[in-house]
């Protein structure tokens, strides 16, 4: 019988191995972005199912996802504004055509 903490362990593993699949697959940023969000989704569900699971205060894991929370969408922001200024002098998205970040 698995415990409900492998199984939130077992979905996070798969959220976080779908995340870094597109993160080393895909060639645009929001595609990028968006599979860097699900990695850390996945590093949120675990913080609160293991802080749920082990019988220690489980508001210290909700804090700390919503912390979490926190970073994503300010990270977001950071990274939207920042695709729009490159697509503004480049025209495009594409990692591969994106020759200007290359030292």
């Amino acid at each position: 019988m698995v415990s409900p903490l492998q199984a939130y362990l077992a979905v996070a593993v798969a959220l976080f191995g779908i995340g870094l699949y597109g993160l080393v697959q895909r060639r645009s940023l929001v595609a990028m972005l968006i599979a860097l969000e699900l990695m850390l989704a996945s590093v949120s569900i675990i913080v609160v199912s293991v802080t749920a699971m082990t019988g220690s205060d489980a508001s210290l894991g909700q804090v700390i996802a919503l912390i979490l929370v926190g970073v994503a969408a300010s990270e977001t922001a950071i990274a939207l504004s920042l695709f729009v200024a490159i697509h503004r002098t480049t025209h495009a998205i594409d990692v591969e055509r994106l020759s200007e970040l290359k030292g």
